[in-house]
């Protein structure tokens, strides 16, 4: 199988991961590839994703490098699993831009999910009204099928929060994002209804900082934490509207696990927040 030319952002993961095991054992990629009698070049494409790798092999390079870590080797067996075309956000591979199925990716695979959100609403909470005053707004402009595209993508990925077992969630926003009028009056207010509506499920958390909060300064950047079924596999994705940035090393994870008990530190409490957001939609 030749290797892959746009890998997911969790096929590139299992390979990190499996660099590192290597590195922490302090083997050569050379030496891995003795293993399976094949060459270091195909070490290298498996550690970056481009080539896929056997629930076996994984346990096979675990036991050479000497990792005793069952929780951290079984799930990334679970990962070799894991074929492309078997899940709904593939659909839209070659429509989409990849990073938008990442995303989709990573929140199916998350155990639980914290939003930190400047100027707009986590997308998994976003109605078609807003959804689509953004895509049209955005810059350069979209054409109308692209924007059709990513709406239905966007909603779609609310699907998550309705399945038998749907991962935690938790979402801090701003008071800005409450007053950003996207979409006119009367999407915002069904926006926000929205939100006051999903907070009271009893697995989705929403907190508001206020404009009032003078302890917390950094919310200038919109971020996702993704809890993995280890720590280890613990993801964060930072999001504006040119770009997307993947997160996993055990410093970002650390600095990005503060930064969220900060900013919830700064919020109100939800009951609070619940009654702070129906405020602003009566005033609409």
């Amino acid at each position: 199988m030749p290797p892959r030319d746009n890998p997911s952002v969790r096929q590139v993961r299992l390979g990190t991961e499996l660099k590192r095991m290597r590195l922490r054992a302090g083997k050569t990629a050379r030496e891995a590839a003795g293993l399976f009698s094949t060459d270091q070049s195909r070490i290298s494409n498996i550690e970056c994703g481009r080539l896929g790798i056997s629930e076996e092999r994984v346990r096979k390079l675990a036991v050479y490098y000497e990792c005793g870590d069952a929780a951290l080797i079984d799930a990334l067996c679970a990962m070799t699993n894991e074929r492309r075309g078997q899940y709904w956000w593939d659909e839209y591979r070659g429509i989409l831009p990849p990073s938008f199925l990442d995303v989709s990716e990573m929140e199916h695979h998350a155990e639980y999910l914290r939003y930190l959100q400047p100027v707009t609403f986590p997308g998994i909470l976003q109605i078609e009204e807003y959804t689509q005053a953004l895509f049209r707004s955005a810059l350069p402009r979209l054409p109308a099928d692209e924007v059709r595209a990513r709406t239905e993508h966007r909603l779609r990925r609310s699907a998550l929060l309705d399945q038998e077992n749907p991962p935690d969630l938790e979402a801090i926003v701003h008071e800005a994002a409450l007053r950003m009028r996207i979409g006119g009056r009367k999407a915002t207010r069904k926006q926000l209804e929205y939100l006051i509506e999903m907070s009271e499920r009893p697995d989705i958390m929403i907190r508001v900082i206020p404009f009032a909060s003078e302890d917390f300064t950094r919310l200038t950047q919109t971020a996702l934490y993704a809890g993995g079924v280890v720590p280890q596999l613990d993801t964060v994705h930072l999001d504006n509207s040119y770009d997307g940035r993947f997160l996993d090393t055990p410093t970002d994870l650390e600095n990005h696990r503060t930064v969220f008990e900060v900013a919830e530190q700064a919020s109100l409490e939800p009951a609070e927040s619940r009654s702070f957001i129906h405020h602003i939609a009566r005033e609409l």
